[in-house]
Parts: structure tokens; sequence; C-alpha cells
């Protein structure tokens, strides 16, 4: 079986992955869900020069002191950029490649350049009249997540280091080589930004593609279909 290693999203860490690990556990798989630097149990971390080489190093050195080899990479929302900056330095690592709703960066691109300029300019906003110059609020959680789990969420979410979505990605281009897969989550709505990574995964040579009918995050929301289907992947 499969050895996953999860990178959460902006806001979030390794316990929002809390109902999925036990239903990939179930099926043999060996899971691993580390929280970024600044954020969930590590939030006492946090600090201005927190970003995304902070958290590409965070997953390296979880890779390295694990040990872990044949690993399917998965990245989640913002968890794509970090992922992708693992992969580049960590190909030796990796089995595959899975983008779970996320942003697919090529060399050089930061989220502020993969979102549309009016929604960059409301964070760095909001970042300089309510996060001391450094922070962002977190989005809103999909409106069709339950009650229960909006309850266990919320308090849980922390505000994220701008730097994270300002800092580019550099890549050799070294996990190209790698079997990639893009899963998109259909339910996203108006505003979707990753809707164009999905369409370009569909159409391109070297990606796998799967729809799930869900919101932005599903292992919240129906995390047993994530599970079977990453199961798939894995397998494949």
């Amino acid at each position: 079986m499969a050895t996953f290693m999860i990178v959460h999203g902006a806001w979030s860490a390794g316990w929002a992955w809390k109902k999925l690990r036990p239903l990939l556990r179930e099926r043999g798989h060996e899971v691993f869900t580390p929280t970024c630097t600044g954020l969930g149990e590590r939030a006492h971390q946090s600090g201005p020069e927190v970003g995304l080489h902070t958290h590409i190093e965070d997953m390296l050195a979880v890779l390295d002191y694990e040990d872990l080899h044949d690993v399917v990479l998965v990245g989640h929302s913002y968890g794509g950029m970090v992922a992708t900056g693992v992969a580049d330095r960590a190909v030796a690592r990796l089995s595959q490649l899975v983008y779970l709703d996320a942003f697919v960066p090529a060399d050089g691109q930061s989220v502020f350049d993969l979102i549309p300029p009016q929604a960059r300019e409301r964070s760095q906003a909001q970042a300089r009249d309510e996060g001391q110059g450094w922070l962002l609020q977190p989005n809103p959680l999909p409106p069709d997540t339950a009650a229960a789990d909006v309850e266990w969420a919320l308090p849980r979410r922390r505000m994220q280091p701008i730097k994270a979505f300002g800092t580019p990605v550099r890549l050799s281009g070294a996990a190209q080589a790698l079997p990639r897969t893009y899963v998109y989550c259909t339910r996203c709505g108006p505003g979707d930004v990753f809707r164009p990574f999905a369409e370009a995964a569909r159409k391109e040579a070297g990606w796998r593609y799967f729809e799930l009918d869900a919101s932005h995050n599903p292992h919240i929301t129906m995390p047993a279909t994530l599970a079977e289907l990453l199961h798939r992947i894995a397998a494949a």
C-alpha cells in the first residue's frame, strides 16, 4: 500500500485531515499530515518572515526525518504551491504528485500571481488594515459545511502570513517526470480560482484528471468519497 503525505491549505493545518486519516489507514496506507510553521498547533511560531519557502522546508524535513520514500504527495489549495516546491527538490522520494483543488504554479509564480488582481489587492489591504501588515484573516468555510464541522473547524483556523502568498516558487523542472493527478472540486461556484488549473490538467498530456461533486474541503465534507478516490489514485 501507499505512503501519503498531505500538505494542507492556507489557514488550515494537520488537524483538518482528522476524518480522512483513519479511512486511508483502514485501506492499508500510511498517512502523514504535517502542519506548516505558523498554523494550527504551530501558530505560536508565526511571524512576518514565515513564507512559502518556510513551508517547503517544513515538508522536506518530514520526508527526511521520517525517511519516507515512494510517497504520494498531495497538495490541497495553497498546499499545491508547497507540494510543487517540495516535489522539485525531493523527486527521488516521491511516486506521485496529486493536486486536490490546488494551485499548480510554474517557476517564478506566487499565489498572488495566480489569483485575480482585485483579490490580491483585497488581501494586501486586509493585511495592512487588520493583520498588523503581515497576517491574513481566514476565508469563510464553504456554505455546505455541516454545522458541527463549522463548530469544530472555525476555532482551529489561524491567520496566514501574507508572505506565503507573495513569495514566488523556484523550480528546476525536476518533478515534471512524476505522474501527476488533478482532483477538481466542482461546487466551488463564482470566483473559483482553481478551475483554470483543472481545465489545463484535463487537456494536457501527462495528467490524470478527476472531479468530485464537492466544495473546496472534501476532507471535511465528504472524507469517505475522497479516501476512496485517493486509494484508487495510489493503486493506479
